[in-house]
């Protein structure tokens, strides 16, 4: 068997400059061992495969070296390097929570720190993966944590911070590992195939880098798989073959097929990128990612956030300059509802084909300024035109009416057959109009429409707006009480005297009771604003409590006898159904 090695693992880096896109923790690093500020524990927290266990790895061996350099780089010469790149070294010590997180193990590594070391300065103690360790194991690593001996460092590097309890945060010097840049990337992917001698296309390492999302070693593996398969040439389409990634062409010729609202090549397109094995929600986000770098560059200051080699920025360029910005932002409008309703569709396939149909005209549902404004307002007279739609001689010729261009003409009104005909129109003049056209209806856009809308409401009085006076008030105010469910309230307020001023209603109370009722009422002013249609009323409510306000009348108490004779009164029939069932009242 080969002795082959991994490029993850053959292009480790062992220096602080071989580590790629994390400038700003390497820095810190080297300037705190220049200064003689190193902390007791670190943290390096971070995505998978961004340099987190590599830089404690390499700060390790440098905190040991003999001969470290002017940049404070290890010498890789000296003993202590040497013993650590052959794993034989006593003063550094590497732990894996994953598979070691139980209290015996944290104990083990705590008699570790009581023995100095044998040669150098520092014991280093890495814990990969902390955020495995137990409660239990990370309460008895605590007090070490804080109070380790003057000889002992710790360096815990973990993917989920999150999942790390704050004692053990408030003890360490925390350094945040962010994803690779994709630029970062493809330039550390080209250095490698100059020393393998293999030829790359720039496209197909852009297109490793971005499947990576960020993490290097990803990035890495996926170059030895595509390595394996195409040898010593890299291709394109060796890359998205392996890597089951959709072709940019293919988004670029649906984009110029919705343009043109060419359905038939936009069904054909679908068809073939699905017989390719891909599935339609990866097609249509795909197509949304395509369409948001076409916006990016319509503006040549956002042209910068394109992850892409200057061949595809320059075609993607050239389609965003004829691809309107109304398009773009519709359509992603469009592809963004699909995807989240994709999910419940029963028919995918057809969900998918609903949406590009829909895409294919939005140029004709969408106009974009304010021609039907301005004709609304200044309406042109109006003359008929005769529409070609590709009949023969023997057919009849469908016709609309447009404005006319000299604008002389008079307006031709079919419920009038006996006026006279217009003067005839010279047929250069004559606008042809395409049949699918005028069967189709024109939006305005929809700040327009709402502009309209907004000014109509304006123009519109209100009707039967009662004005606002004491008697208004007056009936405004007893509406309110009727309506009060309690009856003890609905009492208790009966008798209130109001005067009105402007601005502010007096009312006047003859005893405390009322007057805390009164002020309870929450719902009293809401009532006055329905009232009188206007919800910018605001009224001053001042109550006056006068001892001497004579009380209201309530209705004098009345019998059994005084009640029915009552009913007699009022309903006849009462009395004869009482005589028919032969009862006996007592009408003294």
């Amino acid at each position: 068997m080969s002795a082959f090695v991994v490029s993850a693992r053959k292009y480790r880096p062992i220096t602080f400059e071989d580590v790629v896109g994390q400038e700003h923790v390497t820095n810190t690093l080297k300037n705190a061992l220049r200064n003689d500020h190193l902390a007791h524990a670190f943290l390096f927290c971070g995505p998978r495969g961004v340099g987190k266990t590599t830089c404690a790895r390499i700060l390790a061996k440098v905190i040991n070296c003999q001969n470290p350099g002017t940049d404070l780089e290890p010498c890789n010469q000296c003993s202590s390097c040497t013993s650590f790149n052959e794993n034989a070294s006593f003063n550094i010590s590497e732990l894996d929570a994953a598979s070691n997180n139980s209290v015996e193990h944290i104990r083990a590594l705590i008699e570790q720190v009581r023995f100095q070391p044998q040669q150098g300065k520092y014991k280093v103690f890495i814990i990969d993966e902390v955020h495995m360790l137990s409660q239990q194991a990370f309460n008895a690593f605590l007090k070490t944590l804080e109070e380790p001996p003057s000889y002992a460092i710790f360096i815990l590097a973990t993917t989920e911070k999150h999942k790390i309890i704050p004692t053990i945060l408030s003890r360490c010097q925390i350094f945040d590992f962010k994803r690779i840049q994709v630029q970062s990337m493809v330039k550390h992917l080209e250095g490698i195939c100059a020393k393998e001698n293999i030829s790359a296309e720039e496209d197909a390492l852009h297109v490793i880098a971005q499947k990576a999302d960020g993490a290097l070693r990803d990035a890495l593996s996926i170059f030895d798989r595509i390595v394996s398969y195409s040898g010593d040439h890299v291709r394109y389409e060796d890359v998205i073959n392996n890597l089951n990634v959709l072709d940019y062409d293919y988004y670029f010729q649906i984009v110029d097929a919705l343009l043109v609202e060419d359905l038939s090549q936009l069904m054909l397109r679908f068809d073939e990128i699905l017989n390719k094995g891909f599935e339609p929600d990866i097609f249509i986000n795909g197509l949304a990612e395509h369409l948001r770098n076409l916006l990016l560059c319509k503006d040549p200051q956002t042209l910068s956030l394109l992850e892409l080699t200057d061949n595809l920025k320059e075609r993607y360029r050239t389609q965003a300059q004829i691809s309107p910005a109304h398009f773009l932002l519709s359509a992603l409008n469009l592809c963004n509802d699909c995807d989240i309703n994709y999910r419940l569709a029963r028919h995918k396939r057809l969900h998918v084909e609903m949406t590009l149909i829909k895409m294919a005209h939005i140029n004709r549902a969408i106009v974009i300024n304010t021609k039907d404004l301005e004709e609304k307002k200044n309406p042109s007279p109006v003359v008929a035109t005769p529409v070609s739609n590709g009949t023969s001689h023997g057919q009849a010729a469908t016709s609309v009416a447009i404005p006319s261009p000299s604008g002389s003409s008079p307006a031709v009104t079919p419920d009038k057959p006996t006026e006279p005909a217009p003067d005839p129109v010279d047929p250069n003049q004559l606008e042809l109009i395409p049949t699918h056209l005028v069967s189709t209806p024109r939006l305005g856009s929809l700040s327009a429409m709402m502009a309209e809308i907004k000014a109509e409401k304006a123009e519109e009085k209100p009707f039967n707006v009662p004005d606002l006076n004491l008697e208004n008030i007056t009936l405004a105010w007893e509406n309110y009480r009727q309506n009060i469910e309690q009856d003890d309230v609905k009492n208790i307020l009966n008798g209130i005297q109001l005067r009105y001023e402007e601005g502010t209603i007096l009312a006047k109370v003859n005893s405390g009771l009322v007057e805390s009722t009164l002020r309870q009422e929450r719902g009293l002013m809401e009532n006055l604003r329905q009232h009188f249609q206007r919800q910018d009323l605001n009224l001053r409510i001042e109550i006056e409590k006068n001892p001497n306000l004579e009380p209201p009348k309530r209705p004098k108490a009345l019998t059994a006898k005084e009640r029915l004779r009552a009913m007699y009164e009022k309903n006849p029939l009462i009395k004869d159904m009482a005589e028919k069932l032969e009862l006996r009242i007592d009408e003294e």
